[in-house]
């Protein structure tokens, strides 16, 4: 098998060596759409439960995409109320969402507590609540229409517990289109009736109060206008050896691990721990049978090169012919957690083309 090493393992570096391992590796981050590795969490860190779960429903342990039709765009960022401020307000900072993605959706998570013994005579009284979402337009007009536009409203449950999703995309366009604009966001609770009611009462957790398993958060899923490779036959006219050991075996597939801790990105990755890319490699002899999955082109391009039909036409290539998807779940600068979904990462199977 193949393995992708992490070259400063080795006792001494020359300095060409040293240059390569560089530009192997910077090509590797453009690969993964980064420009710099990302920072790893100054301290131990738990990604989000829910990023996890999603992570695991779209992706195998390898990390190879298990249908690609499950996640909405290429891209699932979540991001941490940054204000702590009440359960009421929150902030979220969207720098590291880039110009070129394109949100489309935006859903803010809120963790809805267990009722208080306390207030039992209220939740005998009512048994359902309108709860609203505001985008804040100013901080000093929150009693007002000038100072907050509704984003998202529907009815909850009062006599129960867990996470309680309000999409407010239309938002969270706004501010990365315009970042100054974003002034966080304002959650009211009535009761059906239209009267306010205490938040004392309907209570969700705080990033500063309750367990980071608990935090409001923040979730874009978003397409970052990557476009996979499509697949291109290699340089059909390049010079073979007569005894490569290519000749000696047909074309099949090969292992080609890609280990991130050996490349050094283990603190910032989370799952998966790396994977098996594969490779291409062996013989296209003529004449050509149906389990070197050839294309109508390789078959005629191998008669006219068994024949000798022509001095500038070699036989043809052993390529990947079916690739799939790879997802990565990785922690940001901002020690955000990220869910890629990266195209053409893992040859399928191989053919002669």
């Amino acid at each position: 098998a193949c393995h992708l090493v992490l070259l400063t393992s080795l006792p001494v570096l020359q300095p060409a060596a040293e240059s390569s391992l560089a530009e192997a590796l910077r090509r590797l981050l453009e690969v993964f759409g980064l420009e710099d590795p990302p920072q790893s969490p100054h301290h131990i860190k738990q990604p989000p439960q829910y990023m996890v779960d999603l992570y695991n429903t779209v992706a195998g342990d390898d990390g190879i995409t298990k249908d690609p039709d499950i996640l909405e765009g290429n891209t699932v960022r979540s991001f941490f109320d940054k204000i702590h401020s009440d359960q009421m307000h929150f902030l979220f900072l969207l720098s590291s969402v880039t110009k070129t993605e394109r949100i489309l959706t935006a859903e803010l998570h809120l963790f809805k507590l267990w009722p208080r013994a306390a207030d039992v005579s209220f939740y005998k009284r009512h048994h359902f609540c309108q709860v609203s979402v505001y985008q804040v337009l100013d901080k000093n007009k929150l009693d007002s229409t000038e100072g907050k536009k509704l984003v998202s409203a529907r009815l909850i449950t009062l006599q129960s517990s867990g996470w309680e999703v309000f999409a407010i995309t239309q938002a969270v366009r706004e501010w990365t289109e315009e970042e100054s604009s974003n002034r966080g966001l304002l959650v009211t609770v009535r009761a059906l009736g239209g009267t306010l009611v205490d938040p004392s009462l309907v209570r969700f957790a705080s990033g500063r109060d309750h367990h980071e398993s608990k935090k409001p958060m923040l979730v874009l899923f978003t397409d970052d206008g990557r476009l996979g490779a499509e697949l291109t036959v290699p340089n059909a006219n390049r010079t073979r050896h007569a005894r490569s050991p290519d000749k000696l075996q047909p074309c099949q597939r090969h292992p080609l691990s890609v280990d991130f801790e050996e490349i050094g990105w283990s603190g910032w990755i989370i799952s998966p721990r790396g994977y098996n890319a594969y490779h291409c490699r062996g013989s296209c002899p003529f004449p050509l049978g149906e389990n070197m999955r050839p294309t109508n082109h390789a078959t005629v391009q191998s008669i006219i090169n068994a024949l000798k039909l022509s001095q500038d036409v070699s036989g043809p290539c052993c390529v990947p012919d079916k690739l799939f998807s790879i997802n990565l779940l990785y922690f940001d600068d901002d020690e955000n957690v990220v869910l890629k979904q990266y195209d053409d990462m893992v040859a399928g199977s191989c053919g002669c083309h």
